[in-house]
């Protein structure tokens, strides 16, 4: 199996879907952001320095992002930064299940460890154990239906490529700990 590297998810991400949705991965951000396209140029996720599991999370983003959303910076999202209450930790709970759910079946087809992100170290609020839950339940969800659309084309070509076509399996996401 092949080692991942950010260099190849670059590459396949690209490759994939730099002409058939005007979009582009660039890693080296001090922070992640998606910029919209607008006229001339394509739109672009940004993600964290050279972080796999930060271009992981901000692809996932992007493939759950419907149209209207992907023409808007950071899809027209509210973010709170670091620092978050515990109410509004638990609202950005609720928005994150399907992207980390997706970022794990992602994760794992690139044979790369996968961690809750509660983002919201400042706090001492780590990733409670109902969102843990309530992402491996989705993650299962999508395993048994199907990932959304741009999100399944990419996991097929990352299992080819990382895993010689092996798909994830199902018991690969039933343990809810962290891996």
């Amino acid at each position: 199996m092949n080692e991942p590297k950010i260099t190849d998810l670059v590459d396949i991400f690209n490759q994939l879907f730099a002409t058939s949705e005007n979009t582009i991965l660039e890693i080296g951000a001090k922070e992640p952001f998606y910029r919209a396209a607008v006229e001339n140029q394509e739109a672009i996720i940004f993600s964290r320095d050279d972080f796999f599991s930060s271009a992981l999370h901000e692809i996932a983003h992007w493939t759950i992002a419907g149209d209207k959303r992907r023409k808007l910076d950071d899809f027209g999202y509210w973010y709170e930064p670091e620092g978050r209450s515990k109410k509004q930790q638990q609202e950005f709970e609720l928005v994150e299940v399907k992207p980390q759910a997706v970022e794990w079946i992602l994760s794992l087809a690139c044979n790369h460890g996968f961690h809750f992100s509660a983002d919201n170290i400042s706090q001492g609020l780590d990733a409670t154990e109902s969102f843990k839950n309530s992402v491996k339940l989705q993650a299962l969800d999508y395993l048994q239906s199907s990932l959304p659309k741009r999100a399944q084309l990419l996991y097929e070509v990352l299992i080819n490529y990382f895993r010689q076509g092996k798909a994830v399996r199902m018991s690969e996401v039933e343990r809810i700990l962290d891996v």
